[in-house]
């Protein structure tokens, strides 16, 4: 931020409030260099994403729907509620970091393999299965051969 008046880079915060709606933040600042003062307002930028899917239809980013794909996966595994919302928070954070407006369905599909993988891999194989349409039990063995050569590597 520049001061409006002479341009400086340099700036103090003088007063900072919360406005009534709490949803911005007034603060005065005072320019280091020539002294003058004036007040800006910060607010949080909503930015909805969009989920581009296989089909090239878009919908909204939703948080239940990556919950939900990996509690099945999850199912009687020794996988606890927080480290699946553990992981969804990672993912969400990871998708706000980019500051993108779109992202495939693909892109969190495989955030979602990474976490499992880590997580437990046999959660991660009923994903990966679900997610890369395994058409058959050589497709199975194949993700799992693949699984073993890396955990040995």
């Amino acid at each position: 931020m520049k001061c409006p008046f002479c341009g400086a880079d340099e700036l103090k915060v003088i007063d900072s409030r919360p406005n009534l709606d709490n949803n911005t933040i007034r603060r005065r600042r005072e320019c280091i260099d020539c002294s003058s003062r004036f007040t800006t307002y910060e607010r949080i930028e909503d930015v909805s994403l969009m989920v581009v899917k296989k089909d090239n239809t878009r919908e909204e980013f939703n948080r239940n729907k990556i919950t939900r794909g990996i509690v099945r996966a999850c199912e009687k595994r020794p996988v606890s509620a927080q480290q699946i919302d553990d992981i969804v928070t990672r993912i969400e954070q990871k998708l706000a970091n980019q500051m993108k407006k779109e992202i495939s369905s693909q892109e969190i599909g495989e955030m979602v393999m990474a976490e499992l993988k880590i997580l437990d891999e046999v959660a991660y194989v009923r994903f990966a299965s679900v997610y890369k349409s395994f058409r058959d039990i050589d497709t199975f063995v194949t993700e799992i051969r693949k699984m073993l050569h890396e955990k040995r590597q």
